[in-house]
């Protein structure tokens, strides 16, 4: 099953958001803690409670300035502190996938920031075992080459750590210049994954910015994802996440039925 949803509520606020998503019969929404986690528990679980009634599959990105890898000890702790109520909020939504960049490579070697990532998602971990909390850390692939968060990085992690993983396509197309095998790439993959999907605008450097989704861009990936069967909750990123996630659906619905 493939599941499709907006990032975020597009201003609507995430009750509002979430009424939207179930009114077009789409399937999951990205609650964004991106600038900070600023939402209350109590908040939370009122969301969270309103998605389950509408049957609405809810995932959380935490706050963008993370960085696990950092060099200086005090980013390093703040980050994981943001990660740590980004988990807290998501418990209390009911939503499994934390989503979130995990660092740069800056002066480090790739292994060594491999380490330092590696070793902060099991001190998480940790807290979240003792704390009983129902969420996963999902680390993201990422859209530039200087950030840590290849496919095979990722899926390394996964094995190391028993971590999730959230599959943003579209970053990887611009991290590989717009070279993407699906098939292949699907491959490497487990069964069951959280992921991203939006129009990229990208440079020699990467990604620059997420662009309107183009069902041409799309269809690529949703031919892929219904052939192989896989159980994907699928979140568009575009500047029109609401527009673009149902055409998605559509076009995923279509091809279900030919």
């Amino acid at each position: 099953m493939v599941r499709v949803g907006p990032a975020g509520s597009g201003g609507l606020g995430n009750l509002e958001g979430v009424r939207k998503v179930a009114r077009m019969g789409l399937d999951c929404m990205e609650v964004e803690f991106t600038y900070g986690v600023r939402m209350n528990v109590d908040d939370a679980r009122t969301v969270g409670a309103l998605a389950q009634e509408k049957g609405i599959v809810l995932s959380a990105h935490a706050p963008y300035y993370i960085n696990l890898a950092s060099d200086e000890k005090d980013k390093v702790l703040a980050s994981k502190k943001r990660l740590i109520d980004s988990c807290e909020r998501a418990h209390a939504l009911g939503a499994r996938c934390v989503v979130f960049h995990a660092g740069f490579y800056q002066k480090r070697t790739k292994g060594q920031t491999y380490d330092l990532v590696k070793k902060a998602i099991l001190e998480i971990q940790d807290v979240i075992k003792i704390r009983k909390w129902k969420v996963q850390l999902c680390p993201e692939i990422t859209g530039k080459p200087s950030q840590f968060g290849s496919v095979s990085e990722l899926t390394r992690l996964m094995q190391d750590s028993g971590c999730g993983i959230t599959v943003d396509f579209a970053h990887l197309y611009a991290r590989q210049q717009g070279k993407i095998d699906y098939a292949k790439l699907l491959k490497k993959l487990p069964k069951k994954f959280h992921a991203h999907f939006s129009g990229i605008e990208y440079g020699e450097k990467g990604e620059k910015k997420h662009v309107v989704t183009k069902k041409i861009f799309f269809e690529p990936l949703a031919k892929q994802l219904i052939k192989r069967k896989l159980d994907v909750t699928l979140i568009n990123e575009s500047p029109q996440p609401f527009k673009d996630a149902a055409m998605m659906k559509k076009v995923l619905d279509k091809l279900r039925s030919s």
